[in-house]
């Protein structure tokens, strides 16, 4: 909360998350003037199936949008735009004539279209639509799993073929139903997340009618591709009459709300996993090692900004396990404690690869491995290799985007959990050679959002105004000696070789 109760106006953000959804007031200042949450169920019908209840969501954002006015105090007419961020990926098909979604909405996370992955990959394997959408053939994109639902549940095919049925990520299923749903719904998705469908065209941003007939998708289930940053429609219901005004995948938005509008300019953000995200401008950079080419985003008419992609799949995870699992610690802040009470790992390296290695390996065969260990080796040590292994894995991240894109990372822009960790936030700079920002408004995602929102509503007038508005709250330089920093490097990548191969590929 503010500590000055602002006056107005505002914009609000709804944030559709993988967990909760909720919604967060914003002042001109791009404070928080109120917040309003809501979890829903996660249900799991078999192992690795992962799915959510699009009518309970629904439900929940209709119930933290009221919450967050009335705990703002603020009438409807005070808010001037409202903006969508979501989990990516997550797919929903529904009845455009009852509004009723006809399957739960499969999550990002579900790895039921594996098998549908390879076969779709054909002779070419996991590159054969990557030059037009940027993408890997791999179960966590939208596209395979529309697939899935009209070949697996009864009469989709039908229904979508006799033009019944309408495909939405979650900004679409929220936008269309903020808009009035049956009675006029706005069916829109935004080029963030259309961009990883994988049948979208990242360089004509138009739905590629190749790519949608090999998947087996009719393109009359699609919504239109808009900007990020434009009015769709108005609001019905308690925010009558406020234009919806942006959409964004919640990585881009943080992206957006950390005000990375130039070239060089990344965001991290830490949490579970972590997602990395480069912009590279106005070009949409192939990636060779093992990154991701999606959408920055895109303002009204201006060209779309592209960037890179690198995710890692266990950082704060890794940080539970070693309190859950090994009790070596009470809580994720000790961690912190025990790591600064030595001078460094003691020789140890600890790859996290839990469940195979992320970017930039993509290698499922590797489990996590412990290396170096002597008996000089203490908790204290393993503690300390805990953290430099996040830094680490974030060095690597930006070393294959660095190659990628030949553009030279000036700043890394952290937010989530694990940024409260100084300790963490020095040895990242230390070991990127770069300096590692944390701003004042921690809610990144959301702010995204309301920054997209209130551009286009002339709200803010530019994206110079959002940059002045972008407050610094902690920075942390480089001070490791360079000779040191290529040393250990090559340690821990020799730690990462030790992980690979662990598993033997079944066929």
């Amino acid at each position: 909360m503010s500590d000055t109760h602002s006056t107005g106006p505002f914009i609000a953000a709804i944030d559709q998350g993988t967990t909760s959804s909720r919604c967060i007031v914003f002042d001109k200042d791009g404070r928080i003037v109120s917040v309003d949450q809501k979890e829903h169920e996660q249900i799991f019908p078999k192992p690795g199936w992962v799915e959510h209840d699009a009518a309970e969501i629904w439900t929940n954002v209709e119930q933290v949008v009221s919450g967050a006015l009335d705990k703002a105090g603020i009438a409807r007419s005070d808010v001037k735009a409202l903006g969508i961020t979501n989990q990516r990926e997550t797919t929903l098909l529904w009845d455009r004539n009852t509004g009723q979604p006809v399957h739960n909405a499969i999550v990002w996370q579900d790895t039921r279209t594996d098998s549908l992955c390879r076969e779709l990959g054909r002779n070419v394997g996991q590159d054969r639509f990557r030059r037009e959408t940027g993408l890997p053939l791999a179960s966590y994109f939208a596209g395979p799993k529309i697939r899935w639902l009209l070949d697996n549940v009864d009469g989709l095919r039908e229904r979508a073929e006799r033009g019944e049925l309408l495909f939405g990520t979650m900004d679409s299923w929220v936008i269309w139903n903020l808009t009035g749903g049956t009675d006029g719904g706005v069916h829109v998705t935004d080029v963030t997340n259309a961009s990883r469908t994988m049948l979208m065209n990242l360089h004509t941003m138009e739905w590629d009618a190749k790519i949608c007939e090999s998947m087996g998708v009719p393109m009359s289930v699609l919504p239109e591709i808009r900007s990020s940053s434009e009015v769709y429609g108005e609001a019905k219901g308690a925010l009558a009459g406020v234009p919806v005004a942006s959409a964004l995948g919640d990585q881009q938005a943080a992206l957006f709300g950390q005000t990375c509008f130039a070239p060089g300019e990344a965001k991290s953000t830490y949490g579970t996993g972590t997602f990395l995200l480069l912009n590279t401008g106005e070009e949409a950079v192939n990636s060779y090692n093992g990154l991701l080419t999606t959408v920055g985003y895109r303002i009204g008419e201006q060209k779309p900004v592209y960037a890179l992609e690198g995710s890692i799949a266990v950082t704060g995870a890794l940080v539970q396990w070693m309190r859950d699992q090994m009790g070596l610690i009470n809580s994720a802040a000790e961690i912190e404690t025990l790591a600064s009470s030595v001078e460094d790992n003691g020789g140890a390296y600890f790859v996290p690869a839990f469940s195979g290695l992320f970017a930039p390996y993509w290698r499922s065969d590797a489990r996590g491995v412990i290396a170096g260990l002597t008996r000089y080796v203490t908790k204290a040590h393993l503690a300390r290799a805990v953290l430099e292994a996040t830094a680490w894995q974030t060095r690597e991240i930006v070393d294959a985007m660095q190659k990628d894109s030949g553009v030279e990372l000036t700043s890394l822009k952290v937010d989530g959990g694990m940024t409260s960790n100084n300790l963490l936030m020095q040895t990242m700079s230390d070991f990127l050679a770069a300096p590692v920002v944390r701003p004042l408004v921690a809610e990144t995602t959301c702010l995204g959002a309301a920054y997209a929102a209130g551009l286009a509503v002339g709200f803010w007038p530019d994206t110079e105004a959002l940059r002045v508005n972008w407050k610094r709250a902690a920075e942390w330089t480089p001070r490791m000696d360079a000779a040191k920093r290529d040393r250990e490097y090559k340690s821990w990548l020799k730690a990462v070789e030790r992980t690979m191969g662990w598993i033997e590929e079944e066929n």
